[in-house]
């Protein structure tokens, strides 16, 4: 399944707020609809649906493809430890969400533009993979290019305006303004896990294809 790039405000309208995806919110009217519409058409959820839904807004929030994913649960299961929380740490760890989550990108999929754009620098060395598993002391800078500096700045300036308050706190990573250097610290511990959503669901419904 290829990665989903249609309209982002369907997506929350069906699944609720995903901060990965987009920073736009549902309006009160839309929400009076949705609501409207939801009550017109109240079916009892099957177990399955539930499932499916909790991993269709994993799968959206961090924007990866079904088979991405469906890796990501089989190496949480090779490992030790409470498989749940071990998926979403994977997920938590990927470059472009350490780039979101230092507030360089109002999205995701904008973190991974940037990523893919050859603008980020692992230890000094470019690295232009998405998916690309940072670690701890990891240090995180750009090249020392002014179309890097002037979009780096630009984002910053204009972050209270465009980043999630999810991303307010993130005691697994530090970033240095003036140098703009970003270091991680630690592995993302279950008490800084800013997107909340029932990791076991998830877990669960992949269990069916083991």
């Amino acid at each position: 399944m290829v990665r989903y790039r249609g309209p982002r405000l369907k997506i929350i309208r069906r699944f609720g707020e995903l901060p990965g995806l987009t920073g736009k919110l549902i309006t009160k009217k839309q929400n009076q609809h949705e609501k409207d519409t939801a009550g017109q058409k109240k079916t009892k959820s099957s177990s399955y649906k539930i499932r499916l839904n909790e991993k269709q807004k994993l799968r959206y929030n961090y924007g990866i493809t079904e088979s991405q994913l469906l890796r990501y649960v089989k190496e949480a299961r090779r490992r030790k430890g409470l498989t749940g929380f071990l998926l979403m740490q994977l997920l938590e760890m990927r470059l472009d969400n350490i780039i979101f989550r230092l507030n360089l990108a109002p999205t995701i999929p904008a973190a991974r533009q940037f990523v893919n754009h050859g603008h980020v620098l692992i230890n000094n060395k470019k690295v232009n993979i998405p998916s690309f598993q940072c670690r701890p002391n990891d240090t995180i800078s750009f090249p020392n290019k002014q179309k890097t500096i002037d979009l780096i700045k630009s984002t910053l300036t204009h972050g209270d305006a465009l980043i999630s308050n999810e991303n307010s706190s993130n005691s697994h990573l530090e970033f240095d303004k003036k140098t703009l250097t970003g270091k991680v610290k630690n592995l993302v511990k279950h008490k800084d896990l800013k997107f909340k959503i029932n990791d076991m669901l998830v877990i669960e419904y992949y269990s069916r294809l083991a």
